[in-house]
């Protein structure tokens, strides 16, 4: 089983072309990918969710 990619926001952030403001008030309307709460606080995204997503955004358009 490969091992799953965990991004880190900032990386999420330059691939979407998108300031973090505008991430959390996308994500405050339900509209983002699915974040993973690490035990230390800091969040990551996986890969798969965010292709994922990026599908459904290309579908809806």
């Amino acid at each position: 089983m490969p091992k799953r990619e965990l991004l880190k926001l900032p990386v999420v952030l330059a691939e979407l072309g998108m300031s973090r403001a505008a991430f959390y008030r996308m994500r405050a309307r339900g509209k983002a990918p699915r974040l993973i709460k690490l035990p230390n606080g800091q969040v990551r995204v996986d890969r798969v969710d965010l292709d994922a997503w990026l599908a459904a955004c290309e579908v809806a358009a």
